[in-house]
């Protein structure tokens, strides 16, 4: 889908349809002619958000079509909302065969914020999980995409594309199938996006991370015939110098999870697929910082395996060596996320991160807490997490800071080895991260479990169901505000 920004008057847009906002309690715009205003004034439509109405070949207006959508309240209408309504949009016009769209921008929301949020939210609707399937001649695609507001805006319409293809870049790698998206593909696929953006790609294989001693990783990865990966992807902006900040991005790639001996219940099962989605995300930043080169020095490290109850797999009870040298005792097969993580944790320290921020899909009982609405987030040190925190207010993603006190340490003991692998059934969320911390050791370090938020159970008027590619607008945006 084509992107662009058209600084034209609306009545000279000449589009398959006019997008326009409408807001509770104000009057009709302009742009909606007599129209719009009697369909207000008769409330037979409100502006209540997300709302839409549709009529055809409006008078005045060079648009085949004119759309309006509701902003809700305008006092309360962000780029949050915004993002949502121009998806509203889209998806609410895409099936009618329109081919191309405008969105009109108007007074406040003539603004660089709004611009971006628009086009993402434009994109990000645009995304369909319907890959495989072989009959599609009822779909229908939406050619172009503008964005009626000022020159000024150019660079933010810019931006805006860019992150939300990356975003969507990372949910074309989750909503593939485990028979086609194995740790070693995942590879090939980090491989070809770093030559084609210019980053320096590294992958380590099974024997050496044998050499190195990631026993924690290589323990999750013995069940299956699968060979396990540490991709790692390096961007290096120019004038990146010694003692300079470098932030390290974690993401787990468990390509699929069926619980390894500790197996799953078979309900649901299918929708292990998306145990990858942290790497994906973390994959999807490096495209996108390749595109906007920020000042910071940034590098991905994505251990990537699948967790299966091979005849090699691990056992409950074993005891393994993880990079750092501390040992592990797994009580758990199914708590496999933050086994390999801390391997990756602990060479990215190697590796010179002086920050680190993880994405894992990383327990159900963040989802208890929190639901399918906010990320989970855990730091180690305030102002990492202030600098998160704020990152995911301006990105528009909804996080959650969490608890991480001492006491939640006490949870994790055995008289077997240095560290189990999981705790008691009580704060499962917060002991997997005070596992995790155990590997951040001193280095500044911020945890983001996406098990409730990186895919939708049901689609959305602005979203379709399956992979969201959530934390990869956040974590682009920290990337690009750190100075």
């Amino acid at each position: 889908m084509k992107i662009v920004l058209d600084p034209r008057p609306y009545a000279d847009a000449e589009t398959g349809a006019l997008a326009v906002l409408a807001f509770e309690g104000d009057a009709a715009p302009a742009a909606g002619g007599a129209w719009l205003a009697e369909l207000m004034a008769s409330g037979e439509f409100a502006g209540k958000l997300l709302d839409t109405a549709l009529t055809y070949n409006p008078q005045g207006l060079k648009a085949k079509r004119l759309l309006v959508v509701g902003g809700g309240k305008r006092a309360s209408f962000t780029p949050f909302q915004m993002r949502r309504a121009a998806g509203t949009a889209l998806r609410s016009l895409k099936p009618k065969g329109v081919g191309s769209i405008a969105l009109l921008l108007e007074g406040e929301h003539a603004s660089p914020e709004f611009a971006a949020a628009a086009v993402e939210g434009a994109i990000l609707g645009d995304f369909e999980p319907d890959a495989y399937k072989t009959k599609k001649e009822d779909s229908k695609t939406i050619e172009q995409f503008a964005v009626l507001g000022p020159e000024t805006l150019a660079e933010a319409v810019e931006s805006g594309r860019i992150v939300a293809e990356c975003q969507n870049f990372t949910r074309a790698l989750v909503n593939e199938p485990a028979n086609r998206m194995s740790p070693m593909i995942l590879a090939d696929r980090a491989r070809e996006m770093a030559a084609e953006c210019g980053l320096e790609c590294e992958v380590l294989d099974r024997d050496r991370m044998r050499q190195l001693g990631m026993g924690a990783l290589l323990g999750v990865a013995q069940g299956s015939a699968e060979a396990p990966a540490l991709i790692v992807v390096r961007y290096r902006p120019a004038g990146a110098g010694e003692g300079a900040p470098h932030l390290g991005l974690i993401g787990k790639a468990v390509t699929f999870d069926s619980g390894g001996i500790s197996i799953k219940p078979s309900d649901g099962m299918e929708k292990m697929k998306y145990d990858m989605a942290g790497g994906a995300a973390v994959l999807g930043v490096m495209r996108a910082l390749a595109h906007l080169k920020p000042a910071l020095a940034v590098t991905a490290f994505v251990p990537a395996v699948e967790n299966m109850p091979g005849s090699r797999a691990q056992r409950p009870g074993d005891i393994v060596t993880s990079l750092s040298g501390k040992t592990i005792e797994v009580l758990n097969t199914d708590a496999e996320g933050r086994l390999i993580l801390a391997d990756a944790m602990t060479y990215a320290r190697r590796q010179g991160c002086t920050h680190l921020v993880d994405a894992a899909t990383l327990t159900g009982a963040i989802v208890v807490a929190l639901g399918h609405i906010n990320v989970g987030v855990f730091a180690s040190d305030e102002p990492l997490a202030a600098r998160l925190m704020q990152a995911a207010a301006a990105a528009g993603e909804k996080m959650w800071r969490m608890p991480l006190d001492d006491e939640y340490r006490e949870l994790l003991k055995t008289p077997f080895a240095d560290i189990p692998n999981i705790g008691n059934r009580w704060g499962g969320a917060i002991t997997a991260a005070a596992f995790l911390q155990e590997f951040a050791e001193d280095t500044p370090w911020a945890h983001l479990d996406i098990a409730g938020t990186a895919w939708l159970e049901e689609g959305k008027p602005f979203m379709a169901k399956g992979p969201t590619g959530v934390a990869v607008r956040t974590l682009v945006q920290l990337a690009r505000s750190w100075s």
